[in-house]
């Protein structure tokens, strides 16, 4: 029979409770950790998937939006003019908005008014569905709809602007201002919901992009 010595007994419960540290750290599953993308503008152009767009079966209420999801009485909508807002906004009862000013990149002029702006789908709803989203569960689309982790996904403009765009691409529609910085934020959403292309907003991307930096594009996958 061995007979260990305390010192090794000690050495033996060191080694045990490693091993369980260890085992442990293994088995974590990866899907822990949020996914990310990052490439330059043009690579990422070239690395969205492209293929036919389909509208069938589309309907605007099947994209659950302007919800209160911290439950803090401000709406998606309400929570994106708070955010933006270059001066400060005053919050009142039943989150009422006062003050504030807001820039809308698209045309470039200061709104000193919420109820002058809309909140731009960057990636219009009926857009998404089209480019995959008509695949998605209930719960994804809701979440596409508000999404607030990334602040490319929801931008406040000119209602005039928002509703010119109406659910337009790229190949079909851009602003008059900014038209880079628009890219940019369409290429990254695109990216982060993992939604498809098709050829000519391809070749209008690729286009446009030509007279743009080619800065690295970084999201969040948010599935």
């Amino acid at each position: 029979m061995v007979v260990l010595t305390l010192p090794a007994r000690r050495l033996l419960a060191l080694l045990v409770s490693t091993l369980a540290v260890v085992s442990a750290l293994v088995a974590m599953p990866t899907a822990a950790y949020a996914a990310g993308y990052s490439a330059p503008l043009q690579t990422a152009i070239a690395e969205l998937t492209v293929s036919s767009e389909l509208r069938t079966g589309y309907q605007r209420s099947k994209f659950t939006h302007w919800i209160d999801a911290d439950g803090d009485g401000c709406s998606t909508r309400d929570e994106v003019l708070i955010s933006e807002a270059d001066d400060p906004v005053s919050v009142g009862s039943g989150c009422s908005l006062s003050g504030g000013r807001w820039y809308s990149y698209y045309d470039a002029i200061s709104q000193y008014s919420s109820s002058a702006l809309d909140i731009d789908h960057m990636v219009p709803l009926a857009e998404a569905w089209d480019s995959g989203a008509r695949s998605w569960t209930s719960a994804e689309r809701k979440a596409f709809a508000n999404d607030l982790g990334d602040t490319r996904s929801l931008v406040a403009v000119t209602a005039g602007e928002n509703r010119s765009k109406g659910d337009r691409d790229v190949a079909d529609w851009l602003p008059d201002h900014a038209q880079c910085r628009y890219l940019r934020e369409w290429v990254a959403v695109k990216h982060r919901w993992r939604l498809s292309i098709d050829s000519a907003e391809k070749s209008a991307m690729q286009s446009l992009a030509s007279g743009c930096t080619n800065a690295t594009i970084s999201v969040t996958l948010a599935r």
